[in-house]
């Protein structure tokens, strides 16, 4: 998919303003773009326009006007936020006509709308440019089928994906997707950024649950894609050019997904390494072996002592690295046995912990680097190579934090070469703690640039946004993304849907 000399030296563009993982830190406040005073003034007119038109098709609570200060948790995801002074407007409908309304209004008008699910979101795909309409899918909470005989569930874009998991459950069946926020992020958001998770080396990414879609197109004309069986080939895959296009071709409202009976046994293993480059090599090993985890999740040494320092465990040993390893199914012994085996030439340690404590170290795992502490910059990067080349990307990881001074935290969905390194400077004493120095930003374009030479991607599930915008000619090309620019043209023709995002 990449050309790794495209990721080279030679047209290096300016490191884009990223702001610290949202799992790290507050994000700071930043402006979606850079319109002048006159286009400002020509946004709020049009969405005035719209919202004349849209007066009396929404319930009163279903609609915010731009100024309420209720609005204002609607004003960017979990890193990126708007500018202080943004007027925008925030529709909340109930049903899918309300969404249908929203939309033709806003398009009838100009007008721009923001498609929003939680706000979990980590890419600033949904921060609102001023004059705009944000529209949150969240009050589309139905689960309207759940059918184990065809192994589907019908569910509507703002239910919450650990909510979905949890109705399934007493059906014996069970939703793959599982990112770390899947406990408030919601099924519309997921399909929107084509979210990952720890399970996705064994189960894949969204877009391998997903088997049909309601949408709304931005003149308001309701579609739906795909089929209910799990073969159809019967025309373009809309269905798959829509999940992961990050609300600017279409607005999800339901999903027909993918549903799996749920394992008859899991057994957790921890596997310590002497250096998380004997962790990377030993996912190596995994893969050559018969057996296939559900997850397999490499913690570095850095990332070992954040986590003790913000939660009291006590997991970091000098410069130790572990994998954190999840098998399910049948035959759980002989699925160990051949685990063990593969680990044996690079592990120091293998232990099998108890379902009680397996299920600390998965939470730890999820949240426990915690929040940015006091008096720290913390930039968060989210970058996936080939898993044959993760003991390289780690040993480009160790050189951008030698060469550009910073520490650097790294997680890693290791089972499928996904890498999310936490960049970390010191806030020296009178600096503005909100302001990233050109230090992270370089270091994380050096990052970025290391993960393409390797064959990678700029993102392994975070999404592009606002924030990874100025890497995307490194890996697609002028080509590619003037193709994908006329067919938002086609879904699109009035660049209303999320403009200047993802794209």
């Amino acid at each position: 998919m990449t050309d790794p000399t495209t990721a080279g030296p030679a047209a290096r563009p300016a490191a884009p303003q990223a702001a610290p993982e949202a799992i790290d830190s507050a994000p700071e406040r930043r402006p979606a773009g850079t319109a002048d005073a006159a286009a400002d003034e020509g946004a709020r007119a049009r969405l005035a326009a719209a919202l004349e038109t849209l007066h009396g098709q929404l319930d009163p609570d279903e609609l915010i006007l731009p100024g309420d200060a209720t609005a204002e948790p609607y004003d960017g995801d979990r890193r990126l936020r708007a500018a202080a002074d943004a007027r925008f407007a925030v529709a909340r409908p109930r049903t899918v006509p309300g969404v249908q309304a929203v939309l033709r209004s806003a398009h009838a008008a100009g007008a721009v709308v923001v498609p929003r699910g939680a706000g979990s979101g980590l890419s600033g795909g949904a921060v609102p440019e001023d004059g705009s309409i944000v529209l949150s899918t969240e009050r589309l909470r139905a689960i309207r089928e759940i059918d184990p005989l065809d192994e589907v569930a019908v569910v509507e874009a703002g239910v919450i994906t650990a909510d979905l998991d949890a109705s399934l459950a007493p059906h014996g069946f069970f939703y793959a997707p599982d990112p770390a926020s899947v406990a408030f992020s919601s099924i519309g958001g997921n399909i929107a950024t084509n979210a990952g998770g720890l399970h996705c080396a064994k189960y894949g990414v969204t877009r391998e649950s997903v088997l049909a879609l309601e949408v709304v197109l931005a003149d308001g004309t309701l579609l739906r894609t795909g089929h209910r069986s799990l073969k159809g080939v019967t025309g373009l895959d809309l269905t798959q050019l829509i999940i992961g296009s990050e609300g600017t071709l279409a607005v999800v409202v339901a999903a027909t997904v993918r549903i799996r009976p749920r394992p008859p046994a899991r057994r957790t293993v921890l596997a310590r390494f002497p250096a998380v480059t004997a962790a990377a090599r030993a996912v190596n090993a995994i893969s050559l072996s018969p057996v296939r985890p559900a997850a397999t999740e490499l913690i570095g040494p850095q990332a070992l002592r954040d986590i003790d320092a913000a939660s009291g465990s006590r997991l970091a040993r000098e410069e130790d690295a572990i994998l954190l390893i999840e098998l399910d199914g049948y035959g759980i012994e002989e699925q160990t046995a051949d685990l063990t085996a593969a680990l044996a030439a690079e592990a120091s340690d293998v232990q099998h912990p108890d379902p009680a404590e397996a299920e600390v170290l998965w939470e730890l795992r999820r949240t426990g680097r915690g929040t940015v502490m006091a008096g720290q910059w913390r930039l968060g990067e989210d970058v996936a190579v080939p898993k044959s080349r993760l003991a390289e990307m780690f040993e480009q990881v160790d050189r951008v934090g030698r060469e550009h001074g910073v520490a650097v935290s790294t997680l890693a969905h290791a089972g499928d070469g996904n890498l999310h390194p936490a960049l970390v400077l010191d806030t020296p004493p009178g600096a503005d703690g909100s302001v990233l120095p050109a230090a992270l930003h370089e270091a994380a374009d050096d990052l970025v640039r290391s993960a393409l030479a390797l064959g990678g991607t700029i993102s392994g599930e975070h999404g592009i946004g606002l924030d990874k915008r100025a890497w995307l000619d490194l890996e697609l090309g002028a080509d590619t993304r003037s193709l994908q620019r006329r067919i938002k043209d086609a879904f699109d023709p009035r660049g209303i849907l999320n403009p200047g995002k993802a794209l």
